[in-house]
């Protein structure tokens, strides 16, 4: 890969961080603890299409970063990294599948909702009301944001696609 090549690449991905990190903040809906319903996925997801999954990942990991800097809530490091790096950076497995875009949303996704789910059980357990289930209550607390926000994520990036198919057809495949 040429430097220029790479610098092409490097801007591209700050663009894309900066464009998810400002979509974070634009907010359908957020929980009391933490979770909200936006778009800051799809600058992540299109980028780790287009330029795979070391970037992609690479780019997550640094839009969680800054996420966590700007206003991230900690109350152990290892969930810090869960729930911001890890979390974020698993945008990038949306590059295993260029050609099959909604499998490709869909593992990352999961990938992301397993780093929440895995937070939330161990370092959330005592929001949980109870008698309540630590895992129970944190995949139906993290489910109830994660499934709009990649619901939402699948539609505006498809409508993107198409437009980008339009735009230039050999560009949107």
């Amino acid at each position: 890969m040429s430097r220029s090549s790479r610098t092409v690449i490097l801007v591209e991905g700050a663009l894309c961080i900066a464009l998810s990190v400002v979509l974070s903040y634009i907010r359908l809906f957020r929980l009391p603890q933490g979770g909200s319903v936006n778009l800051e996925l799809v600058p992540l997801i299109l980028f780790a299409w287009r330029r795979g999954l070391f970037w992609g990942c690479g780019a997550g990991v640094l839009a969680g970063v800054l996420n966590l800097l700007l206003g991230g809530y900690v109350t152990h490091p290892v969930q810090a990294v869960l729930d911001y790096p890890a979390a974020y950076g698993a945008m990038g497995l949306a590059a295993l599948f260029p050609r099959q875009k909604l499998s490709g949303l869909l593992v990352a996704a999961l990938a992301q909702f397993a780093c929440h789910l895995l937070s939330g059980a161990i370092f959330f357990a005592s929001y949980a009301p109870e008698g309540t289930n630590p895992w129970v209550y944190s995949a139906v607390y993290n489910g109830s944001f994660l499934a709009p926000k990649v619901i939402l994520s699948a539609v505006v990036t498809w409508f993107l696609l198409r437009k980008l198919e339009r735009i230039h057809p050999a560009r949107g495949q």
